[in-house]
């Protein structure tokens, strides 16, 4: 079922398969420095298997930088199933990604991402003890989805109150790509605050309820980020940061819950050089592992831990946007810069 992948960039990276069930998916561990690696499930349609394979990388490297930042004692991980969440997930590939999962013993926890429900967790944890994200149980902390909007939409308001002298979100445009989960929450807590919603999916069902329950304007999804805007907001796959979307970008921030926005380190030098701030993305979209990781923990007031680990995301985000303004660079590179720090501080002690 699993068989390893050798990456010099990674602690484990295996290939998950079942004859049985068709499963087809990727277990990558980044790092288990500061503790288990811990990182969502997804399930999308791929270009591919070294397409997958490439995103698997990314996002599980990604969450070692996402766990340290938010202060928590977990490394990065991430999983991927390759296929149609809405017509090719099964109950059987389920159980089969969760004896993959429980082979690893502990080494690696998964949650819901992309195309997973707290319904599948359960699925999941059914042949696995390594599985957070239940709706019901002792420690369960269910769907992370409004958290993590949550810790969007309190990033959004600290870069609005830089870029544009105020917090207050009224009237302010918001172009939002991708109506998920995450996404949708997002819409709900912006139109509360008065922001004015342009919105893009690729199902047309969401864009026309977010017409109809906020009023949003309707974007295609490849032009959304030309809408004119004053922040954008991916909240769909990654990359969409790169040298032909940023020069074309009429936003002047960019504030998400997307993995992975950035391309590459050029696509934050050109959205600095071009005054756009870029609010690092595995710091405003924090709050989901942060609520996965009160099960995880086995935190008993999850309530509390979360609030109070929100708000130290907040905190770091205005400690970052500080830096950046001081050193005239990319926030994206200072956040970096700040993890990687104290992971090399972490590594001495």
């Amino acid at each position: 079922m699993l068989t390893r992948i050798e990456c010099s960039t990674h602690e484990e990276v295996y290939r998950v398969s079942d004859r049985d069930s068709g499963l087809e998916g990727l277990i990558a561990i980044h790092s288990t420095q500061a503790g288990p690696a811990a990182g969502g499930l997804r399930m999308r349609v791929y270009d591919g298997f070294d397409a997958a394979l490439a995103d698997v990388l990314a996002l599980s490297r990604g969450m070692t930088y996402k766990n340290a930042a938010a202060g928590l004692p977990l490394g990065g991980g991430k999983a991927v199933i390759l296929g149609d969440p809405a017509t090719e997930k099964t109950d059987a590939k389920l159980r089969a990604m969760g004896r993959a999962v429980a082979a690893l013993d502990g080494r690696y926890w998964t949650a819901e991402d992309m195309g997973m429900s707290p319904d599948d967790m359960k699925v999941l944890a059914g042949e696995a003890d390594f599985v957070a994200g239940l709706a019901d149980g002792p420690f369960a902390s269910g769907d992370p989805s409004p958290i993590t909007a949550q810790g969007v939409f309190n990033a959004l308001k600290i870069g609005a109150a830089r870029q544009f002298g105020s917090a207050d979100l009224a009237a302010k445009r918001v172009a939002v790509q991708g109506l998920g989960h995450v996404g949708w929450y997002l819409c709900e807590r912006l139109a509360a605050a008065g922001a004015e919603l342009i919105v893009a999916d690729t199902v047309a069902a969401r864009v026309t309820e977010a017409q109809a329950r906020f009023g949003a304007e309707v974007a295609a999804p490849e032009a959304i980020h030309r809408a004119e805007a004053d922040v954008f907001a991916p909240c769909a796959i990654g990359g969409i940061l790169n040298s032909a979307s940023v020069p074309e970008l009429r936003a002047a921030m960019v504030c998400g819950a997307a993995n992975n926005q950035l391309a590459d380190d050029a696509a934050a030098d050109a959205l600095h050089a071009r005054g756009i701030l870029y609010l690092p993305d595995y710091v405003a979209n924090g709050g989901g592992i942060i609520n996965a990781a009160s099960e995880i923990l086995r935190i008993g007031n999850r309530a509390d831990f979360v609030t109070e680990r929100l708000a130290q995301l907040e905190h770091t985000m205005r400690g970052i946007l500080d830096a950046a303004a001081r050193r005239d660079t990319s926030p994206a590179h200072v956040a970096d810069a700040t993890v990687e720090q104290g992971m090399a501080l972490r590594r001495a002690g």
